[in-house]
């Protein structure tokens, strides 16, 4: 229905803010032109009763009935009103050839249609009662304030008027704003359902609400195609990896059931087989833990830790397995490192990286782990090594999910390790980027030290070259 369409609604939101502010500045001028008349003349007439009073108190009816005379021949402009009357309805003084009908009946502040000097006229009057059954009417002409008041009636009506036509024509500009805006998230809503993720909402560029709102919606668009994107990398490479493994377990199966010559070569093939599908096992493990790391699932076990000691144990750990593999870890760790977060995932971050580190460097070779603090910011957790590194063109994909270059084909692995940092690195509020080490590579990994802190940006975060690479 129309009256249920958004913009139905603010456009008639907008008429009735227009509509009440037009009625409240009515109310005002009225108030400041004819109250304000009105209050003046009754002002006026309070302070001739008054005075009027006084003196016939002082010296009696005569000096009143002089008062009147002189107060009508001072009269400049003609609209003061008097009547004094004695007990059998005689005029003695005033400006009023007769006396109105039913005035006396009235008391306090009154309008009264009378005519004078020839002419219709309207006054505003006030009847007092004195003592020997006198009666004193005392007023105000108030006939061009009768006029100025209507004129200043038609003219608010003429300005209600013009009003309602420029509420009518603003709401239908509000709506015709909201239908043209909303047309065009609708019609890019509409592409994206049917499978068009390159479609994105228009920005104006005027940097007003609707272009925050169409920025957000573009974000939220382009994160939903990479994530669709990852989602089908993920497949493809799914079926590509994990399909010679599992071919490779059931060859040697078939292979046994049909060649083996006794229980212990089937024993064997079993063992390789089985050892083939816990790698299997293992590259889905890796992905529901990268998964659950992605979904923050994790977020609410956050909490202020101390990294120092971690690091100290992943030292001890990986500088052992270094020494029988013949290569050197050396580390370079502060004595307190404070971060926000939680401390089991960023140790196996820090665990992949040094697996790496360790799996690509050759016989001989030193592994450096590092730790900066940026102040302000988060600890900058570095792994170097003296491999062969990935080329440069290849750092953006490295944190794909299963993608490796053409030196880590050869050597064992899913290639979930780095994609597994990365999404504890975007948990935490920071990033991982990589870096040439010359020879082999430096991996960075940034954390914050706080919840609700900027994300930690690599491109104005990273340390310098130079200055990293004295570091590793």
């Amino acid at each position: 229905m129309l009256v249920l369409s958004a913009g139905v609604r603010f456009g008639i939101i907008y008429a009735a803010v227009f509509a009440l502010s037009i009625l409240a500045l009515a109310v005002f001028l009225w108030w400041s032109t004819a109250g304000l008349l009105d209050r003046q003349t009754e002002a006026a007439i309070n302070a001739d009763t008054q005075g009027l009073l006084e003196r016939y108190a002082d010296s009696g009816l005569l000096a009143l009935e002089d008062t009147i005379e002189q107060r009508l021949s001072g009269n400049v402009d003609d609209d003061a009103v008097y009547m004094l009357i004695d007990p059998a309805m005689h005029r003695l003084a005033g400006n009023l050839e007769r006396l109105p009908a039913g005035v006396l009946a009235e008391q306090g502040y009154y309008e009264l249609k009378l005519e004078r000097a020839g002419r219709h006229s309207i006054a505003q009057v006030q009847q007092l009662e004195l003592p020997g059954g006198f009666h004193l009417l005392v007023g105000r002409d108030v006939e061009v304030h009768a006029q100025m008041t209507r004129m200043l009636t038609d003219a608010l009506l003429w300005a209600a008027g013009v009003a309602l036509l420029l509420g009518t024509l603003g709401a239908l500009a509000v709506r015709g704003l909201f239908r043209i805006t909303l047309a065009d998230v609708s019609a890019t809503a509409a592409a994206i359902g049917a499978g068009d993720l390159t479609r994105r909402v228009r920005v104006s560029g005027r940097g007003d609400e609707f272009d925050r709102l169409a920025v957000t919606i573009n974000d939220m668009l382009s994160r939903i195609a990479r994530l669709m994107d990852g989602v089908r990398q993920v497949s493809n490479s799914i079926a590509h990896d994990l399909r010679t493994p599992i071919a490779r377990a059931r060859a040697r199966l078939e292979d046994a059931s049909s060649h083996a010559a006794g229980e212990a070569d089937l024993r064997a093939a079993i063992e390789r087989a089985e050892a083939d599908l816990d790698g299997v096992v293992a590259i889905f493990n890796a992905l529901l833990r990268i998964a659950e790391i992605e979904a923050g699932a994790r977020r609410s076990a956050f909490a202020d830790i101390d990294l120092a000691p971690l690091l100290l144990d992943l030292a001890d750990l990986y500088g052992a397995v270094a020494e029988e593999r013949g290569q050197t870890l050396a580390a370079d760790i502060p004595p307190a490192v404070p971060a926000f977060g939680d401390r089991e995932m960023i140790q196996q971050a820090v665990a992949n990286l040094l697996d790496n580190a360790l799996k690509f460097s050759p016989e001989g070779g030193t592994i450096r782990l590092a730790v900066q603090t940026v102040p302000g910011q988060g600890p900058r957790i570095t792994v170097a090594d003296g491999g062969p590194g990935i080329p440069e063109a290849d750092r953006t994909r490295a944190t794909e999910r299963f993608f490796r270059g053409e030196t880590a084909r050869s050597t064992p692995g899913s290639g979930l390790g780095l994609a597994m940092v990365q999404a504890v690195a975007t948990l935490h509020g920071g990033s991982l980027w990589l870096e040439d080490n010359a020879p082999g590579l430096r991996a960075v990994l940034a954390l914050n030290t706080r919840p609700g802190a900027p994300r930690v940006n690599a491109s104005s975060s990273a340390p310098q070259h130079g200055a990293a690479r004295g570091m590793a």
